[in-house]
């Protein structure tokens, strides 16, 4: 039998209830300002349904005003002076006063279970609010939540643990609590919001928590969708990048040929105009993958707004030259160069030439002649064009930063307002870091299996299909290790 079970949001007012509401329910309802009262009535809506029918609905609710006198004035209700000034003096008068009086009355008549919200940046001792209206709710008798706002950033696991500890343990007077959870509106991580779920669960009626455990798995299978489609936008993006190739230019003669293995060797001062063309048209490339993906990430998550701001603009050594050399001229220096030439660097394992990749000294050219080793170099490149690319180490670095984007998007909640930029807290570098490396050498090998031609159809589509379950992997181990035991995997499908 599908059952519905309410949820009712309160607190005091400008706590910012309106705002989480926005971000548990992923839309914008009601108004959001700096304001007391701006919730003036109560609302409700659908929060999650199951495939049984189940519905779990939130209430976002006026806030409590004048806390002590709203306890004096309810515990009047059952005489007739009490009523007159309830329901009609004070919705004359005072407006506010008689909403917050709604709002008790509404929790009492509707809710199985509340959800009082509190401003975590206060000392409890100085909310003086809390315990009046601690008493109100122990008036209603129904069970309570408490929910920690307004923590600021992101932080580590230890500084929300302090708070939760001095909250708890000043709320422990009051039996009705059954729980006090970290949930900020504007940096929760979603995965966060299971906690909240098995709490509800664990508070309701032993008979009505089936209905709630159906609801909470509908949520977990909702939002690992949400958690395979990004996986998908992102394995796909880095997927055209590693497979990107940017022809470069080449100069023909002798000059350009000297220029040529002069920067390959490092021992040109001034790194070829065409290079530095081409390095900026893949710094584009990179800037507009990365905008369009952190689009896609948006849009998944139920944010508004774009991405903005350069992402990168200068690749110097992360750039890899895979540069075509001219049999003629290189004929030629190999005579000038004459038994010099033999410390000519070549590559020939790594497929080519490449800038800042440590090039292998050889004796081929006197062995096989200067021609012969262009030919060489060409072949076992498996290209007739000169082009660049990303390296091993700049894919990686780029990992790094797609999966801090990622936890950058997956914090940011939907009260916050539109979408901005902004830096990764300090505190996520480690679990990344740690993520990708227990998984270092499937990275090296896939960077290191990228084709080595300039015509590769179908690369970006086979790397994006290798990427995918390898950077959910990476991903879910982030999360476990920023919040353990957070992630629940969907029924009937296995976490990554």
């Amino acid at each position: 039998m599908p059952e519905s079970i309410a949820l009712s949001l309160v607190s005091h007012t400008n706590v910012g209830k309106t705002t989480l509401a926005r971000t548990l329910l992923g839309r914008d309802v009601g108004e959001v300002r700096d304001a007391p009262h701006v919730t003036e009535f109560t609302d409700v809506h659908v929060l999650l349904r199951s495939d049984a029918g189940d519905e779990l609905t939130l209430w976002d609710t006026p806030g409590f005003g004048d806390s002590q006198r709203l306890v004096r004035r309810l515990r009047q209700d059952g005489n007739p002076l009490g009523w007159f000034l309830a329901q009609v003096w004070d919705r004359w008068k005072d407006r506010p006063f008689w909403a917050s009086q709604q709002v008790v009355r509404h929790v009492r008549d509707t809710s199985d279970v509340v959800l009082y919200l509190v401003n975590a940046a206060e000392e409890p001792a100085s909310a003086g609010y809390v315990a009046p209206e601690m008493d109100l709710l122990g008036w209603i008798g129904k069970p309570v939540l408490v929910l920690l706002n307004q923590l600021g950033p992101p932080r580590a696991a230890a500084s929300d643990e302090q708070d939760l500890q001095r909250w708890a343990e000043h709320l422990r007077r009051w039996p009705l609590v059954h729980r006090v959870l970290p949930l900020d509106a504007f940096a929760r991580c979603w995965v966060q919001e299971a906690a909240l779920w098995h709490a509800v669960q664990d508070t309701l009626p032993l008979p009505r928590q089936a209905a709630m455990a159906r609801l909470r798995l509908a949520w977990t299978a909702q939002r690992q969708q949400v958690f395979e489609d990004a996986m998908q936008a992102l394995a796909a993006s880095l997927g055209r990048l590693g497979a990107a190739r940017v022809a470069l230019d080449d100069a023909g003669g002798v000059r350009g040929t000297l220029r040529q293995i002069g920067s390959a060797l490092g021992l040109a001062k001034n790194k070829p105009a065409a290079l530095d063309r081409a390095e900026q048209v893949l710094a584009r490339l990179i800037d507009t993958e990365v905008r369009n993906s952190t689009d896609a990430l948006i849009r998944l998550h139920g944010l508004s707004g774009d991405a903005t701001g350069a992402v990168l603009q200068h690749l110097g050594a992360l750039v890899s030259w895979r540069r075509k050399v001219s049999e003629g001229p290189a004929a030629l220096i190999g005579g000038m160069l004459s038994g010099a030439a033999t410390g000519l660097a070549a590559d020939v394992a790594s497929g080519g030439l490449t800038l800042g990749g440590g090039l292998i000294a050889g004796g081929l050219i006197g062995a096989l002649g200067a021609a012969g080793v262009a030919r060489g170099l060409n072949v076992v490149r498996g290209t007739d064009r000169s082009w660049v690319s990303l390296t091993p180490e700049a894919l990686q670095a780029l990992l790094q930063a797609t999966l801090l984007r990622y936890l950058a998007v997956a914090h940011f909640g939907r009260g916050r307002g539109q979408w901005r930029d902004g830096e990764a807290p300090a505190h996520w570098a480690g679990p990344v870091q740690q993520a990708l490396a227990a998984h270092a050498d499937a990275w090296r090998a896939l960077w290191q299996g990228r084709s080595t031609s300039f015509d590769n159809p179908g690369e970006s589509e086979r790397l994006a299909q290798a990427l995918q379950p390898l950077l959910s992997r990476c991903t879910r181990s982030s999360l476990d290790l920023l919040y353990p035991g957070a992630w629940e995997p969907a029924p009937n499908n296995p976490a990554p």
